[in-house]
């Protein structure tokens, strides 16, 4: 689903991953589904000890998105609504309701994007994978590198027939705190945290909760992993340099966090297409983490880190 990459031959999966010029060759496709992924994280309410209020990015989609797609509404829509945290993960019965509203059914081919970061479609490619759809690609570069390059837009509202889309969830795509405590000092695991580094370092406050991380979880900051000029993927071999560097080799297992769930994916993405086949998300991340005092926490550098 991809052209023009020099390095898509050592892709896992290379039809996850579709270019811009590839995907406007494919609009209007019957089978095709396009979801705008895009939402917002503004600073929370007064008194309110959410990390931020999410804000679907509705008001963007309905300006101006790619010719055909229909707007996803992340939280509102494929998160568990009967926890205070953000962003996770629903039952199949509620993901396989709104993937069907979209009009999205078992044979459907899906493109995801998001505008501010890639973060927002891989999340939802990461979701699609656990509850057992594999159609599914992610926009190099998104929406920013789609308008930057003259490609046709609308403001349209899109629509499609309700689809029947049958969700179950895959073992070991998401785990709890539970799960990732059991595996502190374990020398076959690796957590790694997709956040920047000054919060890795638990430099200043942190709007989680208390400053830190995950005691011996390794830094892999998701901006890393994008080239800052489109946003679009770095190359395979600087992804697997990076990760390597950190210490997350392919024999041990990766569990990805951040803070609710979402940049962490961005790795996750990543690691599936160098081939790491034990790869996991801790759902609730530092949103959960750093949240609950009885649960251990790290700040300053590493040994060996200066």
């Amino acid at each position: 689903m991809t052209e023009g990459r020099a390095d898509l031959t050592q892709w896992r999966e290379p039809q996850a991953l579709i270019e811009t010029a590839a995907l406007e060759a494919s609009l209007g496709a019957p089978e095709l589904r396009i979801v705008d992924c895009t939402t917002w994280l503004k600073p929370a309410e007064p008194g309110d000890d959410a990390p931020y209020r999410v804000v679907p990015g509705r008001a963007e989609y309905d300006a101006a998105h790619i010719p055909g797609a229909v707007f996803l509404d992340i939280q509102g829509t494929i998160s568990d609504p009967g926890t205070r945290l953000r962003f996770m993960a629903p039952s199949a019965e509620r993901f396989a309701e709104a993937m069907g509203g979209l009009g999205i059914g078992d044979g459907s081919r899906v493109v995801l994007y998001s505008a501010g970061s890639i973060m927002w479609a891989t999340r939802v490619w990461w979701m699609l994978r656990a509850f057992g759809f594999d159609r599914v690609a992610v926009l190099d570069g998104g929406w920013e590198k789609w308008q930057a390059e003259g490609r046709p837009v609308s403001s349209a509202p899109e629509s499609y027939p309700q689809a029947r889309f049958t969700a179950k969830l895959r073992p070991g795509q998401f785990v709890d705190s539970d799960y990732v405590l059991s595996r502190l000092g374990d020398a076959d695991t690796v957590a790694v945290n997709a956040l920047a580094p000054e919060f890795h370092l638990g430099e200043g406050p942190s709007r989680y909760g208390r400053p830190g991380r995950i005691p011996g979880s390794v830094n892999v900051p998701a901006a890393t992993l994008l080239d800052p000029a489109n946003g679009a993927f770095v190359p395979l071999d600087q992804a697997r340099r990076l990760h390597e560097e950190a210490g997350i080799t392919s024999d041990r297992q990766v569990v990805a966090y951040c803070g609710g769930g979402i940049s962490a994916t961005v790795g996750l993405f990543l690691l599936h297409q160098l081939g790491y086949r034990d790869l996991t998300l801790y759902d609730g991340s530092l949103g959960e983490w750093a949240h609950d005092p009885d649960l251990p926490i790290e700040t300053g550098p590493q040994a060996g880190e200066s």
